[in-house]
């Protein structure tokens, strides 16, 4: 079972998320935050494996929230599903580390694949927001080399490859996949798989329509 908070200040958006999550059996909603902060206190409390995190909220907005829980709960996936589509709000989200961006009119089966995508590690963007990224975010200044493994690492993981299809790929262990991920983002110095896809895209480690994040 995936574990899943929504933070979303209108209640009839977290009921209606609630009701449609709740037809697939692998997906279980343990708590509904109506805005950031309530969002991260839940978090804490609750340890879910994905956040459901709307942008605009009271009291703390959702690029706020994220990066809070990214901070503090590093295998708590953040998942920004919003109506807000402007360059700041997108740019904010991932760096902030979110490992997507989804808008609200996304169809209801799409959402439920996209949020076990999210929870196993693959990028999830919608079109309209990874062509803002690719305009938007900056590539890392002077990034720390990566070593030979890392580079492949990287470049399965910019093809929206989740940490076990790249362990399967590489033939080692998750928990070593995951360990070079985090090596990965602290070379590259940012905050998500988001942003280190859109550096390997960038460079020329796979080529932009094949990378996970343009899909």
């Amino acid at each position: 079972m995936i574990r899943i908070l929504i933070a979303d200040d209108h209640s009839v958006v977290r009921q209606g998320l609630r009701m449609f999550l709740s037809l697939d059996p692998e997906l279980d909603v343990v708590g509904e935050a109506a805005d950031g902060a309530e969002a991260v206190k839940l978090a804490r409390e609750l340890q879910p494996d994905v956040v459901l995190m709307d942008i605009l909220m009271p009291v703390m907005d959702g690029i706020q929230a994220t990066a809070a829980i990214r901070g503090e709960m590093p295998d708590t996936e953040v998942l920004a599903l919003t109506s807000v589509l402007d360059d700041g709000s997108v740019v904010g989200a991932i760096r902030s580390g979110a490992i997507g961006y989804l808008l609200k009119d996304t169809k209801a089966e799409d959402l439920c694949r996209m949020i076990k995508a999210a929870a196993a590690g693959q990028v999830q963007l919608a079109p309209e927001a990874a062509a803002r990224l690719m305009r938007e975010v900056r590539a890392p200044e002077s990034p720390e080399p990566l070593t030979e493994r890392e580079t492949e690492v990287l470049r399965l993981m910019a093809m929206g490859k989740a940490n076990k299809e790249i362990a399967r790929a590489l033939t080692i262990g998750e928990q070593t996949v995951k360990t070079h991920v985090s090596n990965i983002l602290s070379k590259l110095g940012v905050q998500s798989r988001t942003q280190a896809a859109l550096h390997a895209a960038r460079i020329g480690l796979v080529p932009i329509d094949r990378a996970g994040t343009l899909q």
